[in-house]
Order: C-alpha cells, then sequence, then structure tokens
C-alpha cells in the first residue's frame, strides 16, 4: 500500500518536473529554437491551437526563426499571437512566411529572464511540495483506518521527504543549467 502511494507520488512529481523542463525550453536564450514558440496559443477560427499546429517553425540562421503557416489565412492570427506574446519579438511578414529576428540579449533583459526562471522552478518546487502534502494526508489516513502501522507510518513520512528532497534538487539542478544558459553571451 504505501509502496504504491510512493510510486504514484514519484509518478507525479516527474510529470511537475516534465512541465517545468518543456516550460523553460519556451524561455528565450541568446540562440534561435523553434521551442521558442512551439507551444504559443494561437487563436485560429475561435479555437486556441499552438504554432506547431499550424506551421512549421524551422531555423535558418543562428538568431532567426521562420515560421512557415500550413494554411496562408492564419498568417496574421500568428503574427498577433507572437506580438502579444512576452517573448519581445517583433515578426516580419512577407506574406508568405513569418521572420523572428533574435537580437542578442541585452544584460537587464537577460536577469529579467533568469527572475522569470526562477519563478517557473518556484511553481514546481510548490507543486512537488503539494504532492507531498497530498501523500502524507494520504498516508496518515490509512494509519487512522488501522490499514498500516503507526512505524509503517513514520517510514513512509520518511520515504516521502526523501522523494521530495531529492525532485526539489532536480528542480535546482534544472534551474542552474537554464540560469547558465541565459547568461552565456
Amino acid at each position: 500500500m504505501i509502496k504504491d502511494l510512493m510510486r504514484d507520488a514519484k509518478g507525479r512529481m516527474q510529470t511537475a518536473l516534465d512541465v517545468l523542463s518543456d516550460d523553460l525550453v519556451g524561455i528565450r536564450t541568446g540562440r534561435a529554437s523553434p521551442a521558442l514558440v512551439e507551444k504559443l496559443q494561437v487563436e485560429y477560427y475561435g479555437s486556441e491551437l499552438t504554432l506547431i499546429q499550424l506551421a512549421t517553425i524551422s531555423v535558418p540562421e543562428a538568431r532567426q526563426l521562420m515560421i512557415r503557416p500550413f494554411d496562408g489565412s492564419s498568417l496574421r492570427a500568428i503574427e498577433r499571437a507572437i506580438q502579444a506574446s512576452d517573448l519581445g519579438l517583433t515578426p516580419s511578414n512577407d506574406g508568405k512566411v513569418i521572420r523572428l529576428n533574435l537580437p542578442p540579449l541585452t544584460e537587464e533583459r537577460r536577469h529579467d529572464l533568469v527572475k522569470m526562471v526562477n519563478n517557473r522552478l518556484e511553481d514546481a518546487r510548490v507543486a512537488i511540495r503539494n504532492i507531498r502534502r497530498d501523500s502524507l494526508k494520504d498516508l496518515r489516513d490509512f494509519e487512522k483506518e488501522k490499514l498500516i502501522s503507526e512505524d509503517e507510518l513514520h517510514q513512509g513520512e520518511e520515504e516521502l521527504q526523501d522523494l521530495t528532497n531529492e525532485m526539489t534538487d532536480q528542480v535546482a539542478v534544472i534551474g542552474k543549467r537554464k540560469e547558465e544558459e541565459i547568461m552565456e553571451f
């Protein structure tokens, strides 16, 4: 019973880490990467779609992204979504494709991006702690219902805390790697 609970908690915490990693990919560094705009939400005929569903995204040069919509009529909607995003990029539209030139990051912008990364890291830590809280509640409920002994409860609490510490350490490693990526010139 405790093993099932730990397996479930570990899976949910790993999902929180995966979401964090996916989220951080979209934060701009000095290099052009399609992941920067792939998950951008675009309103297209009344529904919200991700940019990757509407266009191909390529990197023709080191500091440029090229977005080629599958349907030419979605060009304006994609352009609006890019302008409304917090990427700080200005799209240039030639009627068939959208080009995004990524200027070199200023020192101030790099520090802003690091702050944004730190906010996302804290969100991930909170998610992991919430999973720990829910799992602890389940453990205590098991003990109240006499499904596990008091010793098993304490052992489970320790295991859960070790798992939480391990996952928050991974959050720190992911954050450190992204911060270094942002700060490199």
